[in-house]
């Protein structure tokens, strides 16, 4: 079992006959991934091909649909197209739009996020690494060689830490790993994961990545205690930041004590979430519940303080340092 993506799943990629979408195409396909047609309007009629296999272009999303069946788009084009680009995807029919795209104006993420809404579509991102299904699909950048299939969900703000965390329980494995993006504006939340984990049988615990702004990790508290028996295990970036200042995201803002990463762990403790202070730690919690022991303070003291481990801050988790904003339009 899985959580929005499964080896079922048709892709069209949006932007694939720009640089980033190429490259992640051929990743996504090597992976797996039953990517059906890209969507150029420029380009409509050619063919792509990748290794063994080629794929075709058709001038909307709507034809790729047609044509093919495909029930979930991957963005990879320029900021200034992202919204039209989800739009029309939307009013397609897509069921799942993953939108990996940065920098793309706040107004247009409110706009876009509301209008795929009300068409049925749901959309992960903008400003995300896309999800994960290991040995059956992935839609976005995430590496798809870093985890097997397991029984642990994640559900992450960061693109870097999804990596990590993925890393870290690389021997257990994961149903499905979803990095929801770090802006202020986001189409699904911790909450969405969250309830689709629960109701998924195949996952066991739930893994939550957040970071420092907003108060979307504070929701989810709220939302575990009333509605999810399931095991969760958290770790929040940025415990170093400091205050009134932006770090990484364009989400991650502090002030006072609004959406610092103290507050956000001790919403998550008050709620049986164990919190991890580094991506080690959080691994040796999710081993310590699923091996039904606890953890004692030599274990603990012994955790490494590594790589992204460190939380100064939140880090940017879109499109690997500016992934689709070179791709075509779409």
């Amino acid at each position: 079992m899985a959580i929005y993506l499964t080896k079922e799943s048709r892709v069209l990629v949006q932007g694939m006959t720009g640089a980033e979408g190429m490259k992640h195409t051929r990743r996504m396909l090597a992976a797996g991934t039953d990517v059906v047609g890209g969507v150029n309007p420029r380009k409509a009629g050619r063919t792509v091909d990748f290794d063994d296999r080629s794929v075709p272009v058709f001038g909307s999303v709507r034809e790729g649909i047609e044509s093919t069946g495909a029930d979930v788009t991957v963005v990879f084009v320029p900021p200034a197209f992202a919204k039209a680009a989800v739009v029309e995807a939307a009013d397609a029919g897509i069921g799942l739009a993953v939108v990996i795209t940065e920098g793309i104006p706040v107004h247009d993420a409110v706009a876009f996020t509301a209008h795929a809404r009300t068409k049925g579509t749901r959309v992960v991102g903008p400003n995300c690494p896309g999800l994960i299904t290991p040995g059956q699909s992935n839609a976005g950048i995430i590496p798809p060689d870093i985890a097997k299939p397991g029984r642990i969900g994640l559900v992450s703000k960061s693109g870097t830490l999804t990596y990590q965390l993925m890393y870290e329980l690389r021997d257990i494995g994961f149903s499905t790993c979803v990095g929801i993006g770090g802006d202020p504006v986001v189409g699904t939340s911790h909450i969405d994961c969250l309830t689709a984990f629960q109701d998924d049988p195949d996952t066991e615990l739930i893994v939550l990545i957040g970071e420092i702004g907003g108060d979307a990790e504070e929701r989810a508290a709220a939302h575990i205690r009333e509605h999810v028996t399931k095991p969760v295990v958290g770790y929040i970036a940025g415990f170093t930041a400091p205050e009134g200042k932006t770090m990484g995201h364009a989400g991650a803002i502090v002030s006072g004590s609004s959406g610092t990463a103290r507050a956000k762990k001790e919403a998550l403790e008050a709620v049986g979430v164990r919190v991890g202070s580094t991506p080690t730690e959080t691994a040796r919690h999710v081993l310590a519940v699923l091996d039904g022991a606890g953890l004692d303070g030599a274990m603990l003291d012994g955790a490494a303080d590594d790589g992204a481990a460190d939380d100064g801050g939140a880090d940017g988790g879109g499109a690997d340092g500016g992934a689709a904003r070179d791709g075509d339009r779409a």
